[in-house]
């Protein structure tokens, strides 16, 4: 079987890291038409990365990414099967991704000690033989990198081979005198060109053209996922309150990541004249996006005020079920003469009602 050699540095991953590169040192690359003055992995590396790109000691005590080891074990999600990476044995196949993995496997995991070594002559003498090796060392934990972005529908070579560039650069900028390990230093270029790459495929003309925007795009999949963890059903309002972004970014970021770039003029069928924005709006005229997320609020709120059900009263529950959960409510008069109470106890009643159910949501968000 043709063995696949792995990526080390190319002209094309030169010309690439250059534009980051003035970047990252304050130079902004000459304005082209259709392009921004600044790299947009340079501007996505500085907007994720917590302290300086180059960590003190201490600091990587907080943020430290620890290198693979030798026999790291991890499976990649592919379309048909899932490829483990680490094991000694050999997987023969035509696939590229496994031919890759089974390449990169030959590659020996360096030590600190020698990782040290290595990344000196290089930022001493930019010995090439030096970098190569650091690049090489380091190609396992780039495959692990990318396997997080595997969901956004990406071919995964392709993932792993922008994760490739920007341990390349992250080779080339590296000081080994500021402390910290390459990979903690090289994790936010790695990710730095996948966001980038993924950020082209869903079009920069409608994503990832501004810090909202690409905020939302690295971030949003893991609040949902962390709100799901703690049981809650995410929403764009949840999300908005816990990243700081408007409500009707996320909610917009959310319809684009599920729907790609589907245009809405593109016809439902080849008979039908009606298009997917024909169906964006409802007969009250409300934007369908608007109405699903009110639909998808009222859903956590209901889940919510069951859970605390067994904690009510008795007249609390009649007016949780006969004013607040009921499609045609009750008022307070109705519901006063109903059960023979006053007007004003039954608002004050709905107000202690109201309060323990916000109370409750608070509580859930802690």
């Amino acid at each position: 079987m043709a063995k696949t050699k792995a990526r080390t540095p190319t002209k094309e991953a030169e010309k690439k890291s250059k534009v980051a590169k003035k970047a990252s040192s304050g130079k902004a690359a000459p304005a082209k038409k259709g392009v921004e003055p600044k790299s947009v992995v340079a501007e996505i590396v500085e907007e994720n990365s917590q302290e300086e790109i180059h960590p003190s000691a201490e600091a990587e005590k907080a943020y430290a990414v620890e290198p693979p080891a030798e026999d790291f074990d991890f499976e990649v999600p592919q379309e048909s099967k899932a490829v483990t990476v680490g094991s000694s044995k050999s997987i023969t196949s035509s696939d590229p991704l496994v031919m890759y993995l089974n390449e990169i496997r030959r590659y020996k995991v360096l030590t600190k000690e020698e990782e040290l070594v290595l990344a000196k002559k290089y930022f001493e003498g930019k010995d090439p033989a030096a970098a190569e090796a650091l690049v090489k060392a380091n190609l396992r934990f780039v495959v692990k990198v990318a396997a997080e972005y595997s969901k956004f529908g990406a071919k995964m070579i392709d993932l792993i081979q922008e994760g490739n560039v920007g341990l390349m650069h992250a080779v080339r900028e590296f000081n080994p005198y500021k402390g910290a390990r390459l990979i903690t230093y090289a994790v936010w270029w790695i990710r730095g060109y996948i966001q980038e790459f993924l950020m082209r495929q869903y079009s920069m003309v409608r994503i990832g053209t501004t810090q909202n925007q690409r905020k939302l795009f690295y971030q949003l999949q893991k609040e949902k996922e962390a709100l799901d963890a703690m049981g809650i059903e995410p929403n764009a309002a949840l999300i908005s309150s816990r990243l700081g972004i408007p409500e009707d970014e996320v909610r917009d970021m959310a319809m684009r990541m599920s729907g790609r770039d589907v245009s809405l003029d593109r016809p439902i069928d080849d008979e039908s004249g009606t298009s997917l924005g024909d169906l964006q709006k409802n007969t009250n005229d409300q934007p369908l996006d608007e109405m699903l997320a009110k639909e998808e609020q009222l859903s956590i709120l209901k889940q919510k005020i069951e859970e605390i059900r067994p904690e009510l009263s008795d007249r609390e529950k009649i007016i949780l079920d006969e004013r607040i959960l009921n499609d045609d409510p009750l008022t307070l008069q109705e519901i006063g003469e109903k059960y023979k109470i006053t007007r004003e106890a039954v608002r004050q009643m709905e107000v202690r009602l109201l309060k323990k159910i916000k109370a409750k949501m608070e509580e859930d968000l802690d």
